[in-house]
């Protein structure tokens, strides 16, 4: 897949891939003194982060990918929530993608019971919060669907990642805002931990849409639990089993900008 501009030029398509780990054996966190020196090279890497993969780009690392460890295997039910973080090779801070349980539990109790989970994106030098969500589609059969946005100094840049279903591995298609088919994240099956390819055409790659795609395919590693752990959320909360209370560091994500301090 390749773009041709109106010059004639030939843009090359991004590519790189999201190798994911199935054990903490490994060189980013072997080492008595690892989670020490992260923690000093920056804030975003807490005390209960576990690295789980890296970002490859022929061949040579270029990023690390890690979550909150403690956050999603939290007891509490409404305190369990998917953090997962994008560093350089450097461990300088890239983005963040966070579960918003209030959200995901509105958008699910409106879709009848049916697992919509909403995640928002912070990238590093991007002002916006980027949501990106599952669609609430429910015809049986219908392939998985999130969409999200880009707000970009030509205007915003919208997207939709759909699944393929006649495939071996979890590969989403990614389309823009024509319907035309601009990428795909191939998930590998011979694999472990978990591996996506991803290629974007030329015309479209950004530093922020790699970001999502690296997120996003780190993501996948957790999806089943994610939309299960939401559906139980929401039915918890219909039948009064639990009461409905979102932490702060959520909470920061919904406030109006705008409100007097």
């Amino acid at each position: 897949m390749a773009f041709i501009d109106t010059k004639g030029s030939k843009l090359k398509d991004r590519r790189y891939k999201v190798d994911l780990w199935l054990t903490d054996l490994n060189t980013v966190e072997v080492g008595i003194l690892k989670q020490t020196q992260h923690r000093a090279k920056s804030r975003q890497f807490t005390k209960d982060m576990d690295v789980i993969g890296q970002i490859k780009e022929e061949g040579e690392r270029k990023g690390i990918v890690a979550y909150r460890e403690g956050l999603w295997k939290n007891d509490n039910p409404m305190q369990k929530r998917l953090v997962i973080k994008l560093f350089s090779d450097k461990m300088n801070w890239r983005g963040t993608m966070d579960m918003m349980l209030g959200r995901s539990m509105q958008l699910t109790h409106g879709a009848g019971g049916f697992p919509v989970v909403s995640y928002a994106i912070n990238i590093s030098g991007h002002d916006q919060v980027i949501a990106l969500e599952r669609s609430a589609r429910q015809w049986p059969w219908t392939p998985e669907r999130y969409s999200f946005f880009i707000l970009t100094d030509e205007g915003p840049k919208f997207y939709k990642l759909r699944r393929k279903i006649l495939c071996m591995g979890l590969d989403y298609i990614l389309y823009d805002e024509h319907n035309k088919k601009i990428g795909l994240v191939d998930g590998k099956v011979i694999t472990l931990g978990g591996a996506w390819q991803v290629r974007v055409d030329g015309a479209h790659a950004s530093k922020e849409l790699d970001i999502i795609l690296q997120l996003f395919s780190a993501m996948l590693r957790f999806n089943d639990d994610a939309r299960r752990h939401i559906l139980q959320l929401t039915k918890a909360v219909a039948k009064d089993r639990i009461a409905p209370k979102l932490g702060s560091q959520e909470t920061d994500l919904y406030m109006n900008p705008r409100r007097t301090r």
